[in-house]
């Protein structure tokens, strides 16, 4: 596929709770195409998930990324090394100490409302072809992925995730727990090395997903950290990048 020239620009999405600001981004043409919401991770809308929602424009859809922490202020939610520095988790231990209140106080309840405006603004834009919607997220952004394929089942025709965060864990309101209510198809790629993700949380996330009878595909990238898609983090896994794009475009391609 030729690449199309992609228009990116901000938006504002009203919600019950506030005002979400949002990265828009679509091929130049002036035309409808398939629409994905993109799940930014906790790290918040920067240059390069920018750029990440840009290429995905680029292959012929509408990609809309909402800063999801917006009820703590707009983007940026907090202060990140400049560029090309990269962010490194390791040397600074008050990034999720920062990050961690907000991050809890996005209750499944308040995300699932956020959820139906950020569809909605899809839905409505004269952008976006008419039909259900893709969905990528990245860390905190997988399980939010997950959520909503659950919540608006109808809306959404298929949800990819990539080194996803606590996807299975025993908390009454652990995303796995929503499987049942899913029809869309699934890709979640998982770091093998990810103490947000030990191996036994990964065999019952895909276990849930298949007593529920989800179509999907649970892989487990050799040798990529937590964070392996984000090219501005210590993390990045230039291989598993790659095959992370590979996997996402064929979820979309054969469902959108």
């Amino acid at each position: 596929m030729v690449a199309n020239a992609v228009r990116g620009t901000s938006v504002d999405i009203a919600t019950s709770d506030g005002t979400v600001d949002a990265y828009l981004a679509s091929p130049d043409d002036g035309l409808a195409h398939p629409g994905v919401l993109f799940y930014m991770n906790a790290f918040g809308i920067r240059p390069a998930l920018k750029a990440m929602a840009d290429r995905i424009a680029a292959e012929g859809y509408t990609v809309l990324m909402p800063n999801v922490l917006y009820r703590h202020g707009r983007t940026p939610i907090i202060e990140l090394p400049e560029p090309p520095a990269p962010i490194d988790p390791a040397a600074d231990p008050t990034l999720f100490q920062r990050l961690g209140p907000m991050i809890e106080a996005l209750t499944p309840e308040r995300f699932t409302r956020d959820a139906d405006a950020y569809l909605r603004l899809l839905a409505d834009s004269p952008l976006v072809t008419d039909g259900p919607v893709g969905i990528t997220g990245y860390c905190l952004g997988a399980g939010l992925a997950l959520r909503t394929a659950g919540a608006f089942p109808d809306r959404v025709a298929a949800a990819a995730g990539f080194h996803g965060s606590y996807l299975a864990t025993d908390s009454p309101e652990s995303p796995h727990l929503v499987a049942e209510r899913v029809t869309a198809e699934l890709y979640f790629g998982h770091a093998d090395q990810d103490r947000s993700l030990p191996a036994e949380e990964i065999d019952r996330f895909a276990a849930a997903l298949a007593a529920a009878g989800v179509k999907h595909t649970c892989e487990v990238y050799e040798g990529a950290r937590h964070g392996f898609t984000q090219t501005d983090t210590m993390p990045y896994h230039p291989e598993g990048d790659a095959r992370h794009w590979n996997a996402l475009f064929e979820l979309l391609g054969r469902t959108l």
